[in-house]
């Protein structure tokens, strides 16, 4: 069994037109084939006002025309239909995308430099042109991907600030919470967090008394989701109710991971007083009210007068041996009883090890492709765990994960996502039952895949 998720579709503008070809398309070709047609024809478009020239644009609307005209020609039949519409698609992408490249690598007239600073904007376009992939990896991981240490150890001295205040306060309110000491988790601290630092976890352990708690795996559930944990309280028959401070967010016999949640939002979003937590730490803090995670936001005013949010989230944890369960009801919902297991703590522990043994670059390309999908709106759905574990998977049929293969695990891995995105699934390393790619639409596999698209061609696109 897969766990997925129905999708949706919904377009506007100049997809409209996209639209109406794909109902008939989608007859003879499926999803699949009809997805590749709006993605390439998209892909021509968004290209076309990358370039940003107006006096192009004619020329170019006329191109697409002309695709138009050579697709109708082969949908009389659905064979040639089928044969041809690949063929033709990635011509008119190929031919956009490369005299996109050729444009950027031409001298510009003098008359345009006139009223500029000097040649920066030419000399800019030809160190792009000069570049190998390869180089153009490396630039972009430096230039975009990788943090400042001093940004980062700003993020992570603030949160800490934070995670002292919370944990002091928790213990004098409620001193007989049986808590684990709080500390710093995610991308942050294993620095992996990509773009700039603007997001950091607040772990706050539970301790549980191991002869009450039993943690049922999802397997053993009824929700049989192999992510779906529960901790169930045990030996009722001889330590009654009331014997486990956590009793009193029983639910059914079990821990309710939303009762937690609940309670601790009640206890420190609603009840700390944040204008003085701002006052000591001379920032601004306040919780960000509404959702379904317990989050603060914390605005610091930079150079410049420019200021900068980091954003710490509380998350409820439970420990036994190595798996680790969250209380994350967004994740779980509508099972009020449900843990999350979190499978991110072995991803990043197999992928330091594996670069460990042969010094590769693992971390460096999933930091890099993290990059590449926050910055790009249309890969932007696509999160660190997919990413991680593609790598993970590619991992055990590539040997060669030296700094000089990154262009070609960079490609690979753009191929890889593709067919994933074509099958509708990317299976966990560690449990393959689960599906990552389930929380996606249709409209983002379809975006998603429009770019991937013309990235096998142009993968330089993906790092503009």
């Amino acid at each position: 069994m897969y766990f997925q998720s129905t999708r949706r579709r919904g377009e506007d503008g100049i997809t409209m037109i996209i639209n109406f070809l794909l109902s008939n398309t989608r007859l003879v070709l499926g999803v699949g084939g009809a997805a590749i047609l709006g993605i390439a024809t998209l892909a021509v478009k968004r290209l076309i006002e990358r370039a940003g020239r107006a006096a192009e644009e004619e020329k170019v609307e006329q191109k697409i025309a002309e695709s138009w005209e050579e697709i109708s020609r082969v949908s009389a039949s659905p064979t040639l239909l089928r044969k041809g519409l690949e063929g033709v698609v990635l011509q008119h992408v190929s031919t956009t995308t490369k005299q996109l490249k050729g444009d950027l690598c031409q001298q510009p007239p003098a008359s345009s430099l006139e009223g500029q600073s000097g040649a920066e904007p030419k000399s800019k376009r030809l160190q792009l042109c000069a570049l190998t992939l390869q180089e153009r990896l490396q630039q972009f991981y430096h230039t975009r991907a990788a943090l400042s240490p001093q940004e980062v150890q700003r993020a992570e001295a603030l949160a800490l600030d934070i995670c002292t205040e919370i944990q002091g306060f928790l213990r004098s309110r409620y001193p007989d919470m049986p808590l684990g000491e709080m500390s710093l988790g995610g991308s942050l601290l294993d620095d992996l967090q990509v773009v700039s630092a603007d997001h950091a976890c607040l772990l706050v352990p539970l301790q549980l008394e191991s002869s009450l708690w039993r943690l049922v795996p999802g397997e053993e559930t009824l929700l049989t989701h192999p992510l779906h944990w529960m901790v169930r309280r045990v030996n009722l028959e001889y330590f009654p109710r009331g014997r486990s401070y956590w009793d009193r967010h029983l639910v059914g016999g079990y821990l309710s991971s939303e009762a937690v949640v609940n309670f601790l939002s009640k206890s420190v979003m609603e009840t700390m007083n944040w204008p003085s937590v701002s006052s000591t730490m001379d920032c601004v803090v306040r919780p960000v009210l509404g959702g379904a995670d317990q989050r603060l936001e914390i605005q610091v005013a930079r150079e410049g007068d420019a200021s900068g949010d980091l954003f710490i989230s509380m998350l409820p944890v439970l420990r036994e041996g190595d798996a680790t369960l969250s209380a994350q009801p967004e994740l779980t919902s509508p099972w009020g009883n449900a843990w999350h297991l979190s499978m991110y703590p072995w991803e990043t522990q197999r992928l330091a090890q594996l670069d460990a043994a042969d010094g590769g670059c693992r971390r460096l390309l999933l930091k890099t492709l993290k990059a590449v999908c926050r910055l790009n709106p249309a890969l932007r759905p696509l999160r660190a765990a997919p990413l991680a574990n593609l790598l993970l998977h590619l991992s055990d049929s590539e040997s060669d994960w030296s700094g000089g293969s990154l262009e070609a695990r960079f490609q690979q891995c753009v191929a890889e996502l593709i067919g994933h995105l074509e099958q509708g699934a990317l299976h966990s390393y560690f449990k393959p039952a689960v599906n990552l790619l389930s929380g996606l639409s249709e409209d983002q596999i379809d975006q998603m895949g429009f770019m991937l698209y013309c990235a096998v061609s142009e993968p330089e696109i993906l790092l503009m």
